[in-house]
C-alpha cells in the first residue's frame, strides 16, 4: 500500500533517530549506464531479487516509517520492504534522482558525442552547469543537492517529532551522493570516492542538527554480484 505522509511539525528534538538510506535495486539501464534521472524504468529481475533480499535482511529491524521516492524502481524497493514490516511506503517526489534533461536516456558515449561542451562540465563535477534541456528542464547539481538533502532533513524531522526511533529511506545513487557529500561537509568538485551500491544499506544517525555516517555501502545481504556503474 503506498501511502503518502500528513504535513506535521518540522522542529527538531533532541532524540537520536537512526536512519536507513538505500538506493533501489537494479535496473536495465543501471547496467547499460544509461541515465535515468527522472525516467521511470522499472526493476529489472536481478533489482527485484535484491529488493526481497533486502526486505528478508530488514525484517528483523523494526522500523517506525518507510519513505520512498515515487519513480517505481525506489518505491518497489521500498515496497519489498513494507511488505514483510506491515507497513505503508510514504512516498515523496522531491528523494527523486537528479533531473538531467536532455541527457536523460542516453548512455555515456552518446552524451559525450551529442553535447561534449556540457558532457565536460558534467566529468568536471561543475556545480552550477545546466545541461540541455529534453523533456525536463535540467538541474543543477547545487540544485540537485539542495533539493535532496531539504527532503531528507525533513523527512527526518518529520519522523523525529513523531518520536520515530529507526525510519528508512529509499531513494537514488545521486540522493545518496548528495547526503553523503552533506554529512561529510565536502564540496562536490572531487571524483567520488566512495561506493553506492543497488539496494545497498547506509545507516547513518541524526542528532537533531546533522547525519553522521555510521556504516557505508552494507551489501552482506546481497549473495550475488552488485552494482556501481560509476566509474570513480
Amino acid at each position: 500500500m503506498i501511502a503518502t505522509p500528513a504535513k506535521t511539525s518540522t522542529t527538531a528534538t533532541a532524540a537520536t533517530t537512526d536512519i536507513l538510506l538505500i538506493r533501489h535495486g537494479e535496473t536495465d539501464w543501471n547496467v547499460d549506464k544509461r541515465l535515468q534521472g527522472h525516467i521511470d524504468i522499472p526493476l529489472n529481475a536481478e533489482g527485484r531479487r535484491q529488493a526481497a533480499a533486502l526486505g528478508r535482511a530488514l525484517g528483523s529491524e523494526p522500523l517506525d516509517a518507510i519513505y520512498a521516492s515515487d519513480l517505481q524502481r525506489a518505491r518497489d524497493t521500498a515496497q519489498a520492504v513494507a511488505a514483510l514490516q506491515g507497513k505503508d511506503v510514504h512516498v515523496d517526489a522531491a528523494l527523486r534522482e537528479r533531473c538531467y534533461g536532455g541527457f536523460e536516456g542516453l548512455q555515456h558515449h552518446d552524451i559525450a558525442q551529442r553535447y561534449p561542451l556540457d558532457y565536460a562540465a558534467w566529468k568536471a563535477r561543475e556545480p552550477d552547469a545546466r545541461y540541455p534541456a529534453g523533456e525536463r528542464i535540467a538541474e543543477t547539481m547545487r540544485e540537485f543537492s539542495e533539493r535532496t538533502v531539504g527532503a531528507v532533513t525533513r523527512l527526518i524531522r518529520h519522523s523525529n517529532a513523531l518520536q520515530h526511533r529507526k525510519i528508512a529511506i529509499v531513494t537514488h545513487g545521486g540522493v545518496l551522493e548528495c547526503i553523503y557529500r552533506w554529512s561529510r561537509r565536502t564540496g562536490f568538485g572531487h571524483a567520488r570516492d566512495f561506493d553506492i551500491f543497488n539496494a545497498g544499506i547506509n545507516r547513518m544517525q541524526w542528532d537533531g542538527e546533522h547525519l553522521h555516517i555510521a556504516q557505508w555501502a552494507d551489501v552482506a545481504h546481497l549473495s550475488a554480484g552488485v552494482l556501481d556503474e560509476v566509474d570513480r
